[in-house]
């Protein structure tokens, strides 16, 4: 008899009793680490240009962080949700770095103040995710 493949203990984990609630929620985080990187990523580019601009990373990585962090607060887990407060703050943040970002997509140049706002809040969004317990 062979021992079980490390893939197959993952597969039956993922795909158990909630398997694929839990399989949602994973490719939703992932998901929403990619907007995180086109918002982060994006903004950095755009810095280390000269030029300060809202560029199209940085506009969907906003939506996509919007969309998916909607996604990933649904009472899903069992009673292991985050804090209500923690959702809230994250959920005002992400709007503030939306609206920041929609409003000054169209301009040629944006304010070095708002650029950095627009990094920072994106920065302090994840340190809530990650050190918020």
């Amino acid at each position: 008899m062979t021992a079980p493949r490390r893939a197959d203990y993952y597969a039956a984990s993922l795909m158990g009793e909630d398997g694929g609630v839990e399989a949602l929620r994973l490719i939703l985080l992932y998901v929403h680490l990619i907007g995180f990187a086109l918002l982060l990523g994006g903004g950095i580019a755009q810095y280390l240009t000269g030029r300060l601009r809202i560029n199209a990373a940085m506009l969907w990585g906003a939506v996509i962080q919007i969309l998916t962090g909607l996604g990933l607060s649904a009472p899903l887990r069992d009673g292991d949700e985050p804090a209500p407060a923690k959702l809230v703050t994250k959920l005002v943040l992400a709007l503030l770095i939306f609206v920041m970002v929609f409003f000054s997509r169209k301009r040629d140049a944006v304010n070095r103040g708002h650029f950095l706002a627009i990094i920072g809040l994106t920065l302090v969004n994840a340190a809530v995710a990650v050190f918020w317990r």
